[in-house]
């Protein structure tokens, strides 16, 4: 049977690597798109969280009679109701849902009230008494590391969550042989996620014992267990619904404290019940960019090779651990590309302190430290006399090898990126070469495609995906990812679409479900694309293969000579090609084999990473390479550093929706830009948070970002789907130290901490000027008969 107007098949993909519309794109921009905060329910009760107002003090009891007697309250919960404790990461859980016995840092959960209306929950959390014991705290770690310092946990000596210690070769030999040294003091400051939706939940308890939580989280399957296991409610009578979220950036990959409370309140009441966190919560609930203090040592061959990297780090970790120990490991573990290294040892040390706890933002643990390398690097290639882009090609890794600390790396398009920037930028006629005030700055990275492990132990796949095809051609994806605004939900339609010979507007994603869909872990480490991705072609495979076969048994040809492409089936190579609508063939296809539906499933391969202890923190299935080039204009009188520009070249593997690539690397440039420049998220002596509003918490607008060139680089990867690789989170490291390095080019000084505020850069100028004045006395001082100052 032959098309009307049959397509003509002009190459082997015609969606992936094209740029269609993102999946729900619409709603979101015509207001159509519903969000937790935007659900209501009949007979809903709203609650508010009461929270410390101490740093750190012990609970000595809790009065709600004077709120449960105001009209319109229904219940109040407090740590009591739920003793026990939780965390994301099995081995070091260290929270309750609300605090049972002591408060940790100001705005630290102690109980909640439901009522009927927002504004009356509200006002009895004012009436809810409690009597505190206050106890010393510490805010920074230095001080939580003091012999005298009262510990935050009674199980965790000198406050330290976690240490780690890893040595890979001789590096005391290494830096010994070397003929240049460099490194420095570095600090990187504390700053918090910025997502325009703040957290919201809702509660439901249904009669026959099932819980419904809906919620804004990016980790539905980890929620879900804790959920279960923390309320002691049957694994299989807890549901998770995550509509669209706006925003997270790792804000909301674990279980808070709103979810348990709306779920337990909904228990006690038998009603639906919500909490949307204010602002100023959210800056409180943090799991923000852990502040961590440097001690970096590198050094260099004189023809620019690079021995031995010696990294120390102290890393404020918060009031709990999060994802702390990941962190700690992460501090140190991805450093290691995608330059070679003869030796390397990093020592890390996350430590408690009595402030909103930290966990992931995007680029998790790894954007502190690519800080402080990537500046380090400059001052070698300065202080040799090598241009900085050179010094790194000079030491390149490729793909195929494996970094000191046993990391595979299957692709690596990191020289394409460099000659990218390199050529787009004109490096090689600004460096060095521009007017004082005004610089160029070059660094690079590399990150994670996922990880290899599950959160928890397990041998089971890290994501699946269920297919639903009807016969009238409209295909159904199930998959429990969650989209969290990156088009994760496009890209599973894009891939399927393909796979089927189908255009976008036949595919339906159901996602963020835990009732209808196969598990996906979630939204962390750019994992989705990887694995999902993966999962997605291995079930449309499976189907696109039943297709196929009944077409070719009716059309006499071999299964390879049947091409699925724009909604038609097509065959190849024939004298008199036939085709036919894509609806048809899958009416073909279910006669012969029945109802159409498949499954596929993604692990990861466990060849990627050494033997050690802690290896497999760190090891993904494969990885992605960053470059970026920043140019700048600093006013030495005012110390106000300006961004012109950023050239981002990313090396994504393959650009399933170029548009999508480009929106990430461009938002990642972006929230780096910003975390060096704009942002802090700082605390006075007391504990209390200087500006828990996005009135004081300076975040860049459009007016103020610089101008982002997206560069998109394709080196394909065997592990990924269609070669993809992330691109979520990498595209960020390199712009806070090609920054920092466009800073030392246009005036000459070196700012080895952040933020590049204008009263850090003026100090710094001005201890330039005063510097270069003493020099220039000494002279005198000696030709006078004085002794040198």
């Amino acid at each position: 049977m032959k098309a009307t107007n049959p397509p003509e098949r002009t190459d082997e993909l015609h969606i992936i690597g094209r740029r269609v519309r993102k999946t729900g794109a619409a709603d979101q921009v015509t207001g159509r798109a519903q969000y937790t905060d935007d659900l209501r329910f009949p007979g809903m009760l709203h609650a508010k969280i009461v929270r410390s107002p101490h740093p750190h003090a012990r609970i000595k009891a809790i009065r709600a009679e004077r709120a449960l007697a105001l009209e319109g309250v229904h219940a109040v919960v407090t740590g009591k109701d739920m003793p026990v404790l939780y965390g994301i990461i099995p081995w070091t859980q260290d929270e309750y849902p609300l605090a049972l016995e002591k408060a940790l840092y100001i705005g630290d959960g102690v109980a909640a009230v439901a009522a009927t209306s927002e504004h009356i929950a509200a006002k009895a959390a004012k009436l809810i008494e409690i009597d505190w014991e206050v106890l010393p705290y510490a805010l920074e770690p230095e001080d939580a590391l003091k012999p005298e310092a009262i510990l935050l946990h009674s199980n965790k000596a000198n406050n330290i969550t976690k240490h780690v210690h890893l040595e890979f070769g001789d590096v005391d030999a290494a830096l010994a042989e070397s003929d240049v040294v460099a490194g420095g003091e570095y600090s990187f400051h504390g700053t918090t996620h910025g997502a325009l939706e703040p957290h919201c939940a809702i509660g439901l308890w249904e009669p026959a014992g099932v819980l419904t939580v809906i919620s804004s989280t990016q980790v539905p399957h980890y929620l879900h267990r804790e959920l279960s296991r923390v309320l002691a409610v049957p694994y299989d009578r807890v549901r998770v619904i995550q509509p669209p979220v706006g925003g997270a950036f790792g804000g909301k990959s674990e279980p808070f404290d709103l979810e348990f409370c709306v779920a337990k309140l909904s228990m006690m009441t038998g009603r639906p019940v919500k909490i949307l966190y204010t602002r100023e919560e959210v800056f409180y609930a943090h799991r923000g960019r852990h502040p961590m203090r440097f001690n970096y040592r590198v050094g260099a061959m004189r023809d620019g090779r690079l021995t031995g990297c010696d990294a120390r780090v102290l890393v404020d970790g918060g009031a709990y651990a999060s994802f702390g120990l990941v962190t700690t490991y992460y501090a140190g573990q991805l450093v290691t590309a995608p330059l070679r290294l003869s030796a390397y040892r990093f020592d890390s040390t996350r430590v408690y302190t009595n402030k909103p706890a930290c966990g992931p933002k995007r680029g998790h643990g790894s954007v502190q430290p690519r800080f402080a390398f990537e500046v380090t690097l400059d001052k070698i290639a300065r202080e040799l006399d090598i241009d900085p882009i050179e010094l790194r090609r000079r030491n390149l890794l490729v793909a195929g090898d494996r970094t000191i600390n046993g990391l595979l790396l299957r692709s690596n398009g990191f020289g394409v990126c460099l000659d990218r920037v390199e050529a787009a930028s004109g490096w090689k006629d600004k460096y060095k070469r521009l007017p004082y005030g005004h610089g160029i700055g070059v660094a690079g990275s590399f990150y994670i495609s996922g990880t290899n492990y599950a959160i928890y132990p397990n041998e089971m796949p890290q994501s699946a995906v269920q297919l639903k095809v009807d016969r009238s051609g409209r295909v159904a994806v199930f998959c429990g990812l969650s989209e969290i605004g990156q088009g994760a939900n496009s890209m599973l339609a894009s891939i399927t679409a393909e796979e089927l010979g189908l255009e976008m507007e036949a595919i339906r994603v159901v996602s963020g479900d835990t009732d209808l869909t196969p598990i996906d872990l979630g939204a962390y480490s750019s994992r989705i694309t990887m694995m999902a991705g993966n999962a997605c072609l291995m079930a449309a495979r499976e189907i696109a293969k039943t297709i196929k076969t009944a077409i070719a048994r009716r059309w006499e040809c071999a299964l390879d000579a049947v091409v699925l492409a724009r909604g038609f089936a097509s065959e190849r190579g024939a004298k008199e090609p036939r085709s036919v609508p894509m609806a048809e063939a899958i009416c073909w296809a279910e006669t012969d084999s029945g109802t159409l539906g498949s499954v596929g499933h993604y692990n990861t391969p466990k060849d990627g990473h050494g033997t050690y202890r802690g290896a497999t923190i760190g090891a993904s299935p494969t990885y992605s390479f960053t470059a970026h080039v920043a140019e700048v204009r600093v006013d030495s009188k005012t110390g106000v550093t300006t961004v012109d520009r950023i050239w981002i070249a990313h090396d994504c593997g393959k650009a399933l929706n170029p548009t999508l690539v480009e929106g990430q690397m461009e938002g990642s440039a972006y929230m780096g830009f910003a975390e060096a420049i704009f942002e802090e998220h700082d605390f006075y002596g007391s504990g209390l948070h200087k500006g828990p509003s996005l009135l004081d918490y300076r975040m860049p607008t459009f007016l103020d970002c610089p101008d982002l060139v997206s560069l998109v680089v394709e080196a394909g990867d065997p592990e990924g789907p269609y070669g993809a690789k992330e691109v979520g989170e990498g595209p960020l490291h390199p712009s806070i130290p090609a920054i920092a390095n466009a800073i030392y080019d246009a005036v000459g000084v070196r700012v080895d901490s952040l933020p590049f505020s204008p009263s850090a850069v003026l100090r710094l100028l001005q201890q330039k000027a005063q510097q270069k004045a003493q020099r220039e006395a000494e002279p005198l001082a000696v030709a006078s008969g004085g002794r040198p100052c």
